[in-house]
C-alpha cells in the first residue's frame, strides 16, 4: 500500500465514521454543545469542513486557512462530504503532493477524526446516541467518501 493509498483509506474512514454520526441527527442537534465556551455541533462540523479545505491546500503545497461562517447544519453536512470528495480526488490524482503524507495525517486528518468523536459524544448528550460498532469489521472502501456509506457489519 502506498502512502497515498493509506491517506485515501483514512479519508474513507473519516467519511464512514463521520457519516454514521451525522445520519439521523435529531432536529436542533447543530446547536448542542457540551457547555459554555465549547463549540456547538454545527461549529465542530464547520471546523471539519475548514480542515478539509486546509488539507486540500496543503496537498497543493499551500498553507491557507479560512473559516466558514455558516451555522446551517444541512449546508455543513454537504460541505463535509464535498470536502472529503475533493481531498480524495486530489489524493487519487497523479499530481505530486505539496506536503509530506505524514503531515497531512497528523494535521487535518487526525484532527477530523477527533472531531468525529466529539460529535458522537454530543449525540449521546442530546439523547440520540450512535450505536457502537466494531470498526475493524466495517466496510470502509477507498474512494467511497460521500453520504451513502455501507451499512454497519457489527454494531453493539
Amino acid at each position: 500500500m502506498t502512502d497515498r493509498d493509506l491517506l485515501r483509506h483514512i479519508v474513507a474512514t473519516i467519511a464512514y465514521r463521520g457519516g454514521k454520526v451525522l445520519r439521523g441527527a435529531p432536529p436542533g442537534f447543530g446547536s448542542v454543545s457540551a457547555g459554555e465556551g465549547t463549540r456547538s455541533a454545527v461549529q465542530i462540523l464547520s471546523h471539519m469542513g475548514d480542515l478539509f479545505a486546509w488539507g486540500l491546500a496543503l496537498a497543493d503545497g499551500e498553507h491557507r486557512w479560512s473559516e466558514s461562517q455558516s451555522d446551517d447544519w444541512e449546508v455543513q453536512v454537504e460541505r463535509f462530504h464535498a470536502g472529503l470528495e475533493a481531498v480524495d480526488a486530489r489524493l487519487a490524482s497523479s499530481e505530486p503532493l505539496g506536503r509530506p503524507p505524514e503531515r497531512l495525517l497528523q494535521g487535518p486528518f487526525a484532527d477530523a477524526l477527533t472531531h468525529v468523536g466529539q460529535l458522537a459524544m454530543l449525540r449521546r448528550l442530546a439523547g440520540s446516541p450512535v450505536k457502537g460498532e466494531n470498526y475493524f469489521k466495517a466496510e470502509v472502501t477507498v474512494g467511497v467518501v460521500g453520504p451513502d456509506q455501507p451499512l454497519p457489519v457489527y454494531e453493539f
